[in-house]
């Protein structure tokens, strides 16, 4: 079996349907686009000699797609004649591009998804289990936005205990005081037996990141997730010494299982992060999860999305899939979301081969802005 070509389409998409913000200082949803464009995603496809396609799309906005189009036409297409069930290869491959690019993070793994997609389905076999096979009835963690008031982190919060969720992650302002009231608050909403987590957004320094871990402690939470930026891991270090509460860290360091290997050799995180779109891919994600495990350590996937769904099933270290919540429509419209359905805080996985990226490539192709 042999790659026979490898496309990028580049596409229009909407506006996002339910926009968001995240803390102050941050940008949120679509900013990435210029004003007065339309925002656009990246479509792949991965052709194969058995008739098997491999198929993936990253997120609509203009920061990747450009930069994902110059590097398929320079730098991927030269992987064509390659076996894609070789994954491992491939990822070698990949790091060996890489090291003249310094390609995007999440360009790292384009081609190892699409490979394990095409292999998934040439085996007939659901792609959670090809990566081990753990459960396919993952639990589900409701996501926050960071909403404007006290009142709507509330409503939206007892809304996510309406439809089932049980677990919550705060993505809140910025602000030590208002944010330490707001996770007091959150406890008393969802109860004592909910599983809380606080993700500070790499905002605060080493001094506020320790006071404010005492507060979260305070309230039994399960994990306190990058509070500083993830450059300087003595002061991670230091944290995870100072507090009883997990820190979970190491979401946004390039390297993969390597650098990963580093957080842990210095004491610098309690529980580690994986993610198919920032780590490598299935492959990579799935290094770090092992390397997790033989440490005794927890390791949390990161993000939304088909691949991570996959990865969530097959992984005996992970909690939770994360589902991000933004408003009303959109926390009712989980129960009906394909795939990707969320029922009383549960996602069942998907048992058909392949990732579930299906398209009219013959649209693509008439409607695409760019493409290579």
């Amino acid at each position: 079996m042999q790659i026979t070509d490898i496309r990028c389409y580049l596409v229009e998409r909407p506006d996002p349907p339910h926009p968001f913000r995240w803390r102050n200082g941050l940008a949120g949803s679509g900013d990435g686009t210029p004003a007065g464009k339309t925002p656009l995603a990246a479509i792949f496809r991965m052709d194969t000699d058995a008739g098997v396609t491999g198929a993936y799309e990253i997120e609509a906005g203009q920061r990747h797609a450009w930069a994902a189009l110059s590097l398929t036409e320079r730098r991927l297409k030269t992987l064509i004649g390659e076996d894609p069930r070789n994954t491992e290869r491939l990822w070698k491959l990949i790091w060996e591009i890489d090291r003249v690019e310094e390609m995007s993070m999440t360009h790292l793994g384009l081609i190892d998804i699409l490979a394990w997609d095409a292999k998934s389905k040439l085996a007939g076999m659901p792609l959670w289990q090809m990566l081990g096979g753990y459960n396919p009835n993952v639990r589900v963690y409701a996501s926050t936005v960071t909403w404007n008031t006290m009142g709507e982190y509330e409503r939206h919060i007892k809304h996510c205990i309406d439809v089932g969720f049980t677990a919550f992650k705060l993505h809140a302002w910025g602000d030590p005081r208002e944010d330490a009231m707001l996770s007091r608050n959150l406890r008393k909403w969802t109860g004592p037996d909910a599983e809380l987590m606080f993700d500070g957004s790499a905002g605060w320094d080493y001094v506020t990141s320790m006071k404010f871990g005492r507060v979260l402690e305070g309230e039994n939470f399960l994990w306190y997730e990058e509070p500083m930026r993830e450059f300087e891991l003595g002061s991670y270090r230091k944290l995870c010494d100072a507090l009883d509460i997990p820190v979970l860290a190491a979401e946004t360091s390039d390297g993969c299982h390597w650098n990963m290997a580093t957080w842990i050799q210095m004491g610098a995180l309690d529980m580690t992060r994986t993610n198919c779109n920032m780590k490598g891919g299935l492959t990579g994600a799935l290094k770090i999860a092992h390397l997790s495990e033989s440490h005794g350590m927890r390791c949390q996937v990161h993000g939304m999305g088909h691949a991570n769904a996959q990865l969530c099933a097959a992984m005996p270290n992970n909690d939770f899939y994360e589902q991000l919540v933004i408003d009303t429509v959109q926390i009712d419209q989980l129960r009906n979301n394909g795939p990707l359905s969320i029922q009383g805080g549960v996602m069942r996985v998907s048992d058909t081969p392949g990732l579930g990226f299906d398209y009219d490539w013959d649209a693509i192709e008439r409607t695409a802005v760019a493409k290579v």
